[in-house]
């Protein structure tokens, strides 16, 4: 997701091809972030925990004002609001290179036209298809079972990797998928307002993504090109509009009408696009500030934040099943991206720390108690926050005498 965690015991049989992958691969909502594309080093910054902060942000406000201005104000036309957003990425990555030192690192690439056409085109169609995929999943499907549904993502990535060469199978990386896949699948047969449109939709951009991510592993690595994310917008951006303009013309311009343009406004149009964009740049300032190890972690963080928001602000209904189903996923990606070597060093770490600072309790802490524990207080999170949402319906059931 950024840069390399120190050296560390032998992780999981996915974990070098997960983390190979992940320094390739932009966040799948919006042109976020880059994970772990060539690191940044700013000379001076901020405390890492506030770069941390200021990326879940951006990465969760850009989702949820996406799926506001697609479903609840009414502009359903994801690719063209996509499109707009890479307009603007584009336009916006150009001033940048003229009058900033933040995309400077892009002299250094051997970039041809022939090398372009060869490798940031081809890579860019699937871009394009995978983020217009993510934007027309919001006109069926709620942000907490899209994200439920998006931790299958790294199955796709081994999967399509494995077609492709970059790694051999092996019976635990497939045991590992299989519990991801398990929770997925759990956490859809709980789901109440389900769309099978929707939900082909989700994972037709999930593969495309995968593609994307195991061609730019192929394709750019093999060239000797690696791109921050600011730099990789600055070429994939154009491409990728042109191509969700090329589909908007048959599909979403013929029927748009100007008045729902003007209803939702020209400066909440802009706003949406800047704020994609900032998650962009929040990206450049957060890679290189932490671990690999944190980063995973801190994206699994901003998911449980993201389904928990989106539940206040659209009473969202989730039932145990999915709660549990989400569980099972989340354990099974936290395992599979850090692995079970980084795991323990981490648990015996934080062991360590809090036995200096806490008295001596009468039961020992072990470090799988300790990860036990922490996936425990996520879930649980979700559980009061489900309990809680169940309560006010019965309440609500009792009042009306339905």
């Amino acid at each position: 997701m950024s840069s390399s965690a120190s050296p560390s015991p032998p992780a999981s049989p996915a974990l070098s091809l997960s983390s190979t992958l992940r320094d390739h691969s932009l966040d799948d909502e919006e042109l976020g972030l880059a994970k772990g594309l060539e690191p940044v080093q700013p000379k001076r910054g901020l405390h890492p925990a506030l770069h941390i902060a200021n990326w879940i942000f951006f990465s969760n406000l850009t989702i949820l004002f996406n799926k506001w201005i697609i479903d609840s104000a009414g502009f359903r036309y994801p690719i063209l609001l996509t499109c707009w957003h890479l307009v603007f990425s584009a336009i916006a990555t150009q001033i940048l290179a003229r009058f900033t030192s933040l995309l400077d690192s892009r002299h250094k690439l051997p970039m041809t036209p022939r090398l372009y056409m060869r490798t940031i085109c081809p890579i860019g169609v699937f871009y394009s298809a995978s983020l217009v995929c993510s934007n027309l999943v919001y006109l069926y499907l709620s942000v907490a079972f899209i994200q439920m549904v998006k931790s299958a993502a790294p199955v796709a990535v081994l999967f399509a990797s494995w077609a492709w060469g970059v790694a051999d199978p092996s019976l635990s990386s497939l045991i590992n998928i299989l519990v991801i896949v398990a929770g997925v699948t759990l956490a859809s047969l709980g789901e109440i307002q389900f769309s099978l449109i929707g939900f082909l939709f989700q994972i037709v951009g999930i593969v495309f993504e995968a593609i994307r991510i195991v061609m730019i592993q192929v394709m750019l690595s093999a060239e000797g090109l690696r791109m921050d994310p600011l730099v990789g917008l600055y070429y994939y951006a154009p491409v990728c509009a042109a191509m969700n303009l090329l589909v908007a013309l048959f599909t979403e311009i013929p029927r748009i009408q100007w008045e729902e343009v003007s209803h939702i406004g020209f400066g909440v149009l802009f706003l949406n696009a800047l704020i994609a964009f900032m998650l962009n740049v929040a990206s450049v300032f957060l890679i290189g500030k932490t671990s690999g190890l944190v980063m995973t972690l801190a994206g699994i963080l901003k998911n449980i934040l993201l389904i928990a928001i989106s539940i206040l602000i659209w009473h969202t209904k989730i039932t145990f099943v999915q709660v549990l189903g989400y569980t099972i996923a989340l354990i099974g990606l936290t395992y599979y991206s850090i692995g079970h070597g980084q795991l323990s060093k981490s648990a015996q770490i934080a062991v360590s720390w809090a036995s200096k600072r806490l008295p001596s309790p009468s039961t020992p802490l072990s470090p799988r108690r300790v990860f036990s524990l922490v996936v425990l207080a996520m879930a649980g999170c979700l559980v009061v926050l489900t309990m809680r949402r169940y309560d006010a319906v019965g309440v609500h059931a009792l009042r009306t005498g339905s």
